[in-house]
């Protein structure tokens, strides 16, 4: 089977700010990962969290920096940070009349002349791509006609097809049943455990958080709270004093699960 990327890459975010008009959404906000390692963003809502994905992918106006493996990417031209970053966003704008290999398809861009046909190659990688997220079958479908999971596999195999050293996710379990959330979170943890990937994602579910990403960053008030290992960043007291929530945080074989108390 063609790998759907190559060995991943390092990504350094170095005092990093960002504003939305004249407010403040970003400062200072310093974070490594790890070729192949998986960073989750958590925070409350309005903290940042998209933002700082957006400021990764050159998307959003920023002031600091962004490395992979030591290049910054605000010297990369834009296609050569496609064939570097790939991003699926939480809310994308779907064509419901095109087919699902043909959204895939769009995925192989960066990686041949502008507007020529796809080559065998592309087709190899979308083929290949789609049948590890089993959506080889909905080839033909209409995106229009598919259901919120199959739409999000739909969008993964596009990023994926990009063949990127980094993945960057945005809520990937955003309004999906916990079990279609679980199939995508599998299906992440796998491509980075058999290919290297790299991958920095937000999540707001904080089990799913802890339980599949290798570290976890906290972001509050535009600022890293808390960053390190799911069960040093999910603690009682960083969720009372950051989401205001009254929870215990409960260890498991596969890393903390968040439980909310009534009074």
């Amino acid at each position: 089977m063609t790998r759907t990327s190559t060995s991943g890459a390092r990504v350094e975010i170095i005092d990093l700010g960002a504003t939305y008009g004249r407010t403040r959404v970003l400062d200072g906000v310093r974070l490594t990962v790890e070729p192949g390692g998986w960073l989750a963003v958590i925070g409350p809502n309005g903290s940042g969290k998209s933002t700082l994905l957006r400021c990764v992918l050159g998307l959003h106006d920023h002031d600091g920096l962004v490395r992979i493996d030591g290049v910054p990417t605000s010297g990369l031209p834009r296609r050569a940070r496609a064939r570097q970053v790939a991003y699926a966003p939480q809310s994308p704008v779907l064509p419901e009349a095109v087919s699902t290999r043909d959204y895939v398809t769009l995925g192989r861009t960066p990686h041949h002349a502008l507007l020529a046909a796809p080559r065998a190659v592309d087709r190899r990688v979308v083929r290949d791509v789609m049948e590890r997220l089993e959506i080889d079958g909905l080839a033909d479908r209409r995106l229009g006609t598919l259901s919120g999971g199959e739409q999000q596999r739909a969008v993964l195999a596009r990023a994926l097809a990009q063949q990127p050293r980094v993945l960057l996710l945005d809520e990937p379990t955003a309004a999906l049943d916990l079990g279609h959330a679980q199939q995508v979170l599998d299906l992440v943890d796998d491509l980075r455990r058999e290919d290297g990937l790299t991958v920095l994602s937000t999540l707001h579910d904080l089990t799913l958080a802890g339980q599949y990403a290798d570290r976890l960053a906290l972001l509050s008030g535009g600022r890293v709270a808390a960053e390190g290992a799911p069960a040093e960043v999910l603690t009682a007291a960083a969720l009372r004093t950051h989401y205001g929530a009254r929870a215990r945080v409960i260890s498991g074989p596969d890393g903390p699960a968040v439980l909310p108390v009534r009074d």
